[in-house]
């Protein structure tokens, strides 16, 4: 099994689509840190100029109705419905230069959403790599070949699952590695980096840690698609499917289905929970009225829900390869 494990390691690293795929995700990595970067920079001295006019406007303005600005965001304050923020933060009071000028990036706040988006890439690019990687030899004839010489079809299942799991682990670490330290090094220049205790750090290496594990999934599961169809058009033609029709359409629509849904418990997983919103509606009282209530999913749920999906399709992609003609 080791053996026939690093032949297909070979062949991945081989694939023309594998490499492209790769250089992809390097150059993506690159512009999300020039993105950073851009938000990082400070202002040009014209537009420190120009914002600290708006800022002297301001000030006049306050001075003239300041009082009356005040006893009317009061008062609204007061029909707010509970829960609702502390009156200092709805009613900030006279303006300050802080509100004119650029908020500052920060490290410890910036990094969480970079991890999410980066781990939708790299999941998307296994997923896609590995579909390939096997479809393609569906596609070729090659896996009959390859069934010649090792019949035992359980163990060339595996071993291709293994191989595209295994063949993403040290990419997904390489572009980790690369974003968080590029990021902290633009955000230490041009930020604050100072609040990013040890607590901060373990909680960011936790969540790359889970990112790994979901990109080598993704690739076995890209492997295993690409079993059942046969053909990387419809295993990419099937995820847009879903993404489109199921999570677009039909989550859209049924907010209260979410929970059961692949993105939300994906991101409940990566991110040690998640948050999403449904729509409760109240026809008491002779009027109806619609409020957005936020709802929670935790780590533990997505953690289940993404065992559970990936070991059932694992399954039943060993199950057809076992008993399906391969020509």
């Amino acid at each position: 099994m080791i053996r026939l494990t690093g032949v297909e390691l070979r062949r991945l690293i081989a694939r023309r689509l594998a490499i492209v795929g790769v250089a992809g995700v390097v150059v993506i990595t690159a512009f999300l840190l020039f993105a950073v970067w851009r938000d990082a920079r400070p202002m040009s001295a014209e537009e420190q100029r120009q914002n600290q006019v708006y800022f002297e406007e301001a000030q006049k303005d306050w001075k003239l109705n300041g009082a009356q600005y005040q006893k009317d965001c009061e008062a609204q304050y007061q029909s707010q419905p509970d829960p609702k923020p502390a009156i200092a933060e709805f009613c900030p009071g006279p303006p300050t230069i802080e509100q004119f000028g650029k908020p500052e990036v920060v490290f410890a706040e910036l990094m969480p959403s970079l991890l999410q988006g980066i781990s939708y890439l790299l999941v998307g690019i296994a997923f896609l790599v590995g579909a390939s990687f096997v479809g393609a030899e569906f596609s070729s004839g090659a896996i009959g070949n390859w069934l010649t010489f090792e019949p035992r079809r359980m163990r060339v299942y595996g071993s291709k699952l293994l191989g595209a799991a295994i063949g993403f682990v040290p990419v997904a670490v390489v572009i980790l590695g690369l974003l968080t330290l590029g990021a902290f090094v633009i955000v230490g220049e041009l930020g604050n980096t100072e609040s990013t205790t040890g607590k901060i750090w373990g909680n960011l290496s936790e969540t790359s840690g889970r990112i790994v594990l979901m990109t080598a999934v993704g690739a076995a599961l890209g492997a295993v698609v690409g079993t059942l169809l046969r053909h990387t058009a419809a295993a990419i033609g099937v995820v847009m499917g879903y993404l489109i029709l199921v999570e677009g359409v039909f989550g859209g629509f049924l907010t209260s289905a979410q929970p059961w849904l692949v993105r939300l418990n994906f991101d409940a997983f990566i991110m040690h929970g998640a948050t999403y919103w449904v729509q409760e509606c109240d026809g008491a009282g002779g009027s109806y009225t619609c409020n957005s209530i936020e709802k929670h999913v935790s780590f533990e749920h997505g953690a289940w829900y993404l065992s559970i999906a990936a070991l059932a399709l694992v399954a039943l992609g060993a199950l057809i390869f076992r008993r399906r003609d391969v020509n």
